[in-house]
């Protein structure tokens, strides 16, 4: 069942190929906000009613989450991207304010490098920026931590998994905001077979191959000229400042700034911190 939001209105958006679910409040200069992984709009919603105090607040289904379509292909980086460029043209929006959580973030650092002129400045969470040095410590913690990267791509268990257990444990095990109410919300969501494909197929055709990319520096020939906050959460074990090194030369005004008492669904965690620190820095 679909949740609703005090003052937020629900469209759907006929893009080339998708027909996308879209969440927006408020009236202004647009901000658009991005959600992460095994999550949709609502991942935002202790964020959007301040927000859309000062903002036209515009929260989208990404493709195969939420109430967007689930079609068996597009997972790409290139159809990811036109999916975001298509959804800006239909909204008549030239231009946007972003904030964006986990995979959606890589998503909207593609969307700065290769399209700057319809981005003011981002808000990138839980996400490094696309230059860092390799970092063992990092690799670490991401083989101790997030173990369930070998299961998510691979078709039929990666969906299985979505579908029955692994949803609830990746929002669950280390959020300290996701009420039960809302882990419902969230899973119910992926217990549909289409849903819980594309989840994997994410996984195989966009977050590994260019998370990949990301580690071996194939961006670096590309400037981020975007200004740029990242938020990490502090108690984050994969994503932390400390392994973050090496990107200084490649960014124009990028800054990095923890979050205390949240893990990676900083979001979840501490929305109020990040409702406030995005409003501060959008006004500059």
């Amino acid at each position: 069942m679909l949740p609703t939001l005090d003052g937020v209105t629900h469209t759907y958006v006929e893009l080339p190929g998708l027909r996308m679910h879209v969440t927006e409040a408020g009236s202004g200069d647009a901000v658009l906000m991005l959600h992460g992984f095994t999550q949709h709009w609502w991942e935002w919603r202790d964020v959007i009613p301040t927000m859309a105090q000062h903002y036209r607040v515009i929260c989208p289904d990404l493709r195969g989450a939420g109430w967007t379509d689930a079609p068996p292909d597009g997972y790409t980086a290139d159809q990811l991207l036109g999916d975001l460029l298509a959804l800006l043209d239909a909204l008549d929006l030239d231009q946007v304010h972003l904030i964006a959580h986990d995979w959606s973030a890589i998503v909207a650092y593609l969307l700065c490098l290769e399209h700057p002129d319809r981005v003011r400045d981002q808000v990138s969470i839980a996400i490094p920026p696309p230059y860092i040095d390799f970092d063992g410590a990092m690799v670490r913690s991401l083989l101790r931590h997030a173990w369930f990267n070998f299961i998510l791509p691979v078709p039929g268990l990666g969906p299985w998994a979505l579908r029955t257990w692994l949803t609830r444990y990746l929002l669950a095990s280390v959020s300290h905001g996701i009420s039960d109410e809302d882990l419902e919300i969230f899973t119910e969501r992926l217990r549909e077979p289409a849903r819980a494909r594309a989840g994997s197929a994410l996984y195989r055709h966009f977050i590994q191959p260019v998370g990949t990319r990301m580690l071996r520096g194939k961006y670096k020939d590309q400037r981020l000229t975007t200004r740029t906050l990242v938020l990490l959460g502090a108690e984050d074990p994969n994503v932390r400042a400390e392994f973050l090194h090496g990107y200084e030369p490649y960014v124009d005004d990028l800054r990095i700034h923890e979050v205390a008492g949240a893990s990676h669904f900083v979001v979840d965690d501490k929305p109020d911190e990040v409702t406030r620190l995005a409003l501060e820095f959008f006004k500059g």
